[in-house]
């Protein structure tokens, strides 16, 4: 599993030349109606074990959450699950927020 930082993640973001991550977003509803990353997939944490079938086991996957904590539990669930390309978004959408996009609602 990988740890990126906001400032990363908006880096590979922009980069035309490395293929998009899937954005997992493992927030609640309310949490996504706040803020959102675009193109972010909401798929709340408790959901995961049942829906692990939607993911693809080769995508590259990024793990959000408000501060990164459930996205490091999530991350952590499909590496064990044998997902090889996880990557976790460290501080999570408040980091977001913060370091990338000052305009985004915080919570």
């Amino acid at each position: 599993m990988e740890h990126l930082s906001a400032p990363q993640l908006a880096a590979w973001l922009a980069d035309p030349s490395r293929p998009r991550p899937l954005l997992l977003d493992v927030r609640e509803q309310w949490e996504f109606e706040i803020c959102q990353l675009d193109g972010a997939t909401l798929m709340p944490m408790q959901s995961i074990p049942g829906r692990i079938d939607d993911l693809d086991e080769d995508a590259e996957i990024v793990c959000i959450c408000h501060h990164g904590a459930r996205s490091l539990n999530v991350a952590a669930f499909l590496e064990h699950h044998g997902f090889g390309k996880i990557s976790n978004l460290t501080g999570g959408m408040h980091a977001w927020a913060v370091q990338v996009d000052s305009a985004m609602s915080k919570y």
